[in-house]
């Protein structure tokens, strides 16, 4: 990930060998009795990202930053959200060898011991890139550059042996536009195209048991990019070039936004024998609109069954590459954003609870199928008051494309993309304990995929 303006995405210690921590993975589990779809929001719903995701057999992990880690709301969002960290900039090359062959580990140290005091895994970014690199690297002669890149991959992969789930072995190799070209780099420019097959092959023999990735941004939908390192991945594979995994940086706006074939890709990547990831995703907006696009990258990610996790690029906006653009799913306060709901709905979870902006009570939302037929079915959802009275909630549903919602009973609908916000008519005053339902009927244009009920906010 490298630091640029949005608009140009992107141009972007640890002790050694202590032993792995064990992560735990919760099965997934079918929900058939009685027709229910989907949970939200009762004392057995998941109530985090990570175990959520966990339920799915996959990560969710967040970029987080050494330096932050001291504050607060940050460490309590990060442990209480996340199974899976990547540091943002310590393990990158500059932060680590800034001197040839003197070595700080120190805030990427700090990154691991956290992670692992918390149980969570870490994803090792990024051992070979053009960017972020001493100046003392681009000097070197071709031979010296050889050594001195292999030699940086033993020594960071040592250290943390055991350690890293998934490393990015190579990062933004390719360029941009319509050539599938690569990206002129010292490595590139010196050792040639062979230099990152190397870099693979020296990253297996230090560590035989992690993950080794490829990653690179603008590669989400099928283009000249993606196809270039789609190509390069079907001949290492058929070559017996140790890769093991893909990442997919998904930095999304306006002016790129997540492409219609994001899972049809995902998938063909899939088909090669080859894990995928997604690496660093962030998503610029606010509202439905924004929490229908990250519920579009989740839902991909579910549908593939090689998508192993997903990482988002930090915890909070402020923080943010791209903090303007209000990318991630906490706000500046930490408060949880309409996207963070749809996310932990999409996952199957319920953050429950009145929301971070306060209110005088809390509810739950539950999700129940009460009738299909050929082309359609009913749904309902039962609000539920938590332990003291409300006057009003909010539910949020969305219905996943291409399927349409062509009415709606006993609650006012407003829609955005794939996600409706359902309100009371007459029933939004519920005594403590009480409950309500809402209904609406689904045409399924071909679909059958269930709606995911995002989180009720009472007040």
């Amino acid at each position: 990930m490298a630091q640029i303006p949005p608009g140009s995405i992107p141009a972007r210690t640890h002790s050694s060998a202590r032993a792995r921590r064990a992560l735990s993975l919760l099965t997934a589990g079918v929900l058939a009795a009685a027709g229910v779809v989907a949970l939200a929001g009762n004392a057995q719903a998941v109530g985090a990202l990570g175990d959520a995701a966990a339920a799915k057999g996959r990560y969710f992990g967040t970029a987080v930053a050494a330096n932050h880690l001291g504050e607060a709301a940050y460490a309590s969002t990060l442990n209480a959200q996340f199974d899976s960290v990547t540091p943002e900039n310590e393990m990158k090359w500059d932060a680590l060898e800034s001197t040839r062959d003197s070595f700080n580990f120190a805030a990427a140290d700090r990154i691991v011991g956290h992670a692992q005091s918390k149980g969570m895994k870490v994803r090792g970014h990024t051992l070979v890139w053009h960017s972020q690199l001493p100046g003392w690297v681009g000097g070197l002669g071709a031979t010296d550059l050889r050594s001195a890149m292999n030699n940086h991959i033993t020594q960071v992969m040592t250290h943390y042996k055991g350690e890293i789930h998934s490393w990015d072995v190579v990062n933004e190799a390719y360029q941009d536009g319509s050539s599938g070209a690569r990206r002129s780099s010292p490595f590139q420019d010196k050792l040639g195209n062979g230099f990152i097959e190397e870099a693979f092959r020296t990253a297996r023999t230090v560590d035989a048991d992690a993950k080794l990735c490829y990653n690179d941004y603008n590669t989400d939908g099928r283009n000249a990019k993606s196809n270039a390192v789609y190509d390069m991945v079907k001949d290492f594979k058929q070559r017996g070039v140790p890769i093991d995994c893909v990442g997919f940086q998904s930095h999304f706006n306006s002016n790129s936004p997540v492409p219609s074939d994001f899972q049809a890709n995902l998938q063909r990547f899939a088909d090669l024998g080859v894990d995928v990831q997604i690496t660093e995703l962030d998503i610029e907006g606010s509202g439905s609109v924004q929490a229908a696009n990250y519920t579009k990258v989740v839902n991909a990610c579910l549908a593939v069954t090689r998508c192993t996790g997903i990482t988002v690029w930090g915890v909070t906006d402020k923080y943010s590459w791209r903090s303007s653009g209000t990318p991630l799913l906490f706000d500046g306060d930490y408060n949880k954003k309409p996207a963070y709901d749809a996310v932990l709905a999409a996952l199957g979870g319920s953050s429950g609870g009145g929301g971070d902006g306060g209110g005088t009570g809390a509810c739950t939302a539950t999700y129940t199928q009460t009738s299909t037929w050929n082309g359609g079915y009913n749904g309902q959802v039962t609000v539920k008051a938590g332990g003291s009275a409300i006057t009003n909630w909010t539910v949020p549903v969305t219905v996943p494309s291409p399927q349409k919602v062509s009415a709606v009973w006993n609650g006012t609908p407003s829609t955005s993309g794939d996600v409706m916000t359902v309100r009371p008519t007459w029933n939004g005053s519920l005594a403590a304990g009480s409950s309500t339902t809402f209904g609406f009927t689904v045409t399924t244009n071909g679909s059958t995929s269930a709606p995911a009920v995002g989180a009720c906010t009472a007040s």
